[in-house]
């Protein structure tokens, strides 16, 4: 099917009375939103800094003696998947935003399956899986935005609450309020924005931002500095490249879904399957690629945006590393390995096509994210707010393009799209 456009609408929901209870109610329930999004924004902000300064203490154990952790990756699933065999029904490594916007009955469950997410990730890393970062936090935020609402008897206080976590959780992490933002709301409501949810979120980003810049966080900031000669040559270039980052978006989440499925298929057994994989993994990452392929891939990162020292093999192996990793169980996430595999890909296409490749790499950085997640806005603010706002132009044009030929696909497999291809920005108040 072909993705149909349609022009962004706002639609009233609800009761068309403005009395004054009416306002005099809305005034009071926002300023309890935005209120508990101050304090979602401060405890999550200071989550993820702590989380991100142990996981920076493990990659660089990791780094410093590889040959003593990595080869034990094996070993590290088997735990991890006894982990989550004993104390949860969840599959460990499964990549969800299982939050349904109700109010959340498994909220209590799912705060107990954090430290394990947490410990899972940590592990992962030290052992030299390659995998991201963001699925403890995520978790963690959307689950204290689920808990907080249940004490409320407001309207759509478990939508609003659980987004509001979602956006601290990403801003706090990368240091982009305003993508976190719209992340929250797009992969919680597939097709439409709430506007419900964008003062709550942006409170909580902007906070939780701002406190782990507070207690220390690594966050990449990376002005470009290029004067750009448009050329009827570079927009071909650009408009071809895009087509690629969302290709290579949309595959990645197509094949995490259905990698997933054929590993289980070929090896039943969740314990042998997940140490099989976790042999070959590392095997191959530390014997014959020295640990390049090890952790999350912020390596690959430097290396594209510092000037294209990558090649087109650098794409091609994150890519299959953070597949089977993932598929196999670990924990971790893949935000960051899809930054490398974005930057990777557009510095190789630039150095072929003798073009700027840190702006390239800037724009697959950004763009292959939007495809893999199947977000729109979000990719956009996130190449902007890191590489600055004078390129708005390129990753705009970039990003709806790679949003349009992904394919549909996203690694959230349970968020549903609401409306048919494609789930198109319709803002709802």
């Amino acid at each position: 099917m072909k993705k149909k456009i349609i022009i962004p609408q706002i639609k009233e929901i609800g009761s068309p009375k403005r009395g004054f209870k009416y306002y005099t109610e809305n005034i009071v329930h926002t300023t309890i939103f935005c209120l508990c999004a101050l304090f979602i924004g401060i405890v999550i902000g200071a989550f993820d800094a702590a989380f991100m300064n142990v996981l920076s203490l493990v990659t660089g154990v990791r780094e410093q003696y590889p040959f003593y952790f990595i080869p034990f990756l094996s070993f590290a699933g088997l735990l991890i998947y006894f982990l989550f065999d004993r104390f949860s029904r969840e599959k460990s490594g499964i990549i969800s935003l299982d939050f349904d916007g109700e109010r959340d009955e498994k909220a209590k469950t799912k705060l107990r399956l954090i430290p394990m997410v947490i410990f899972g990730t940590w592990l992962t890393h030290l052992c030299g899986g390659s995998v991201g970062t963001e699925n403890a936090a995520i978790q963690t935020g959307g689950t204290l935005g689920s808990l907080i609402s249940r004490k409320l008897s407001l309207k759509d206080s478990a939508k609003i609450l659980t987004v509001t976590g979602l956006a601290a959780a990403f801003g706090g992490l990368f240091g982009t309020p305003a993508a976190a933002i719209f992340f929250a709301a797009e992969v919680f409501s597939p097709g439409y924005i709430e506007v419900t949810f964008l003062l709550p979120a942006m409170i909580s980003a902007y906070t939780s931002d701002w406190v782990s810049r507070m207690i220390g966080i690594e966050k990449i900031k990376s002005g470009l500095g290029l004067s750009i000669d448009i050329s009827v040559d570079f927009v071909i270039i650009l408009c071809v490249s895009a087509i690629v980052f969302g290709i290579a978006g949309g595959l990645f989440a197509f094949l995490l879904k259905n990698i997933k499925k054929l590993l289980s298929a070929i090896i039943p057994n969740p314990y042998l399957k997940i140490f099989l994989t976790g042999f070959l993994v590392s095997s191959i990452s530390l014997y014959i690629f020295n640990g390049r392929y090890s952790g999350s891939g912020m390596n690959i990162i430097y290396d594209s945006l510092g000037g294209g020292n990558v090649g087109f093999h650098d794409f091609i192996l994150i890519f299959i590393f953070t597949i089977l990793t993932l598929s196999a169980g670990y924990q971790g996430g893949v935000f960051i390995p899809l930054f490398a595999i974005g930057a990777s890909l557009g510095a190789v296409i630039a150095m072929l096509f003798n073009m700027p490749v840190v702006l390239f790499a800037a724009l697959g950085y950004a763009a292959v994210f939007g495809a893999a997640t199947n977000t729109l806005l979000a990719p956009i603010f996130l190449g902007v707010e890191i590489f600055g706002y004078e390129y708005m132009p390129y990753f705009f044009v970039v990003c709806v393009i790679a949003y349009i030929f992904n394919g549909n696909c996203s690694i959230y497999t349970n968020r549903k799209n609401r409306i048919v291809m494609p789930h198109l920005l319709m803002i709802k108040k």
